[in-house]
């Protein structure tokens, strides 16, 4: 176990070595430590909220991995100044993705999957894709940054609309159809595939994800009858869990 303050600042120093060994100019440095910033803000705040004093293994992966991910969104803001970065965020990124598949082992083998663990895993999920969309979308199209924005509309909504606050029902196809989205990305990021090779696995992966949320959305708003009848005071008292990926 390591003490939150302690990891986080553990993933900041991280972060830093690997811009240095990247060798990225200003404005990835600037992106990269931004990105950093929000990450330790936002997940020490989490921590304080739902009571974590320290984070467990499966938890060290998963901030390793949203580390990663905040050094690919360094690569992504040097590869607008007319820098060639795939050849280091393609590896980056894979090994990101598979921390993906490893943390979730991980939690079980030792016993601490947590409430905690799923928000931040979810959050890193998210992030990654967000920022393999900007870079893929230059080449691919508009259309593919829709993939990067959804979870955060998704999450402006649950703000906005009461019914969309309620505790949806676990999930593992969310996990799956995240982890496709990642490799779908990554594949076209890297440029080794044929263009329409690319877009067609690109595709695949738009409606997966429309799929995903959809059906969220759906559930959501066949049982808003129920929440309205209740009220929706329970949910703004935090009784509710937010929808994580």
């Amino acid at each position: 176990m390591v003490a939150v303050r302690r990891g986080l600042a553990a993933c900041v120093a991280g972060l830093m070595v690997l811009l240095v060994l990247l060798g990225v100019g200003p404005v990835a440095w600037i992106v990269g430590l931004g990105c950093a910033l929000v990450l330790t803000v936002a997940t020490e705040r989490r921590a304080v909220v739902d009571g974590i004093a320290a984070f467990g293994p499966a938890d060290l992966v998963t901030l390793t991995r949203a580390t990663l991910a905040c050094a690919v969104a360094a690569l992504v803001a040097q590869s607008f100044t007319g820098a060639h970065v795939v050849s280091a965020l393609v590896p980056l990124t894979v090994v990101a993705l598979v921390l993906d598949f490893v943390d979730g082992r991980v939690a079980r083998r030792t016993g601490t999957a947590s409430a905690f663990g799923g928000r931040i895993d979810g959050e890193a999920d998210a992030f990654l894709i967000l920022v393999l969309s900007v870079f893929v979308a230059r080449d691919a199209g508009v259309w593919v940054l829709a993939m990067g924005v959804v979870r955060y509309a998704y999450a402006v909504a649950t703000w906005l609309l009461p019914w969309m606050q309620q505790q949806l029902p676990p999930r593992y196809w969310r996990k799956v159809v995240a982890a496709y989205v990642g490799i779908a990305l990554t594949l076209a990021a890297s440029g080794l595939a044929p263009a329409v090779t690319s877009y067609a696995v690109l595709a695949v992966a738009f409606v997966l994800l429309a799929e995903s949320f959809g059906w969220d959305v759906v559930w959501l708003w066949r049982r808003r009858a129920g929440l309205n009848r209740t009220g929706a005071r329970d949910v703004r008292k935090g009784k509710t869990l937010q929808r994580n990926r």
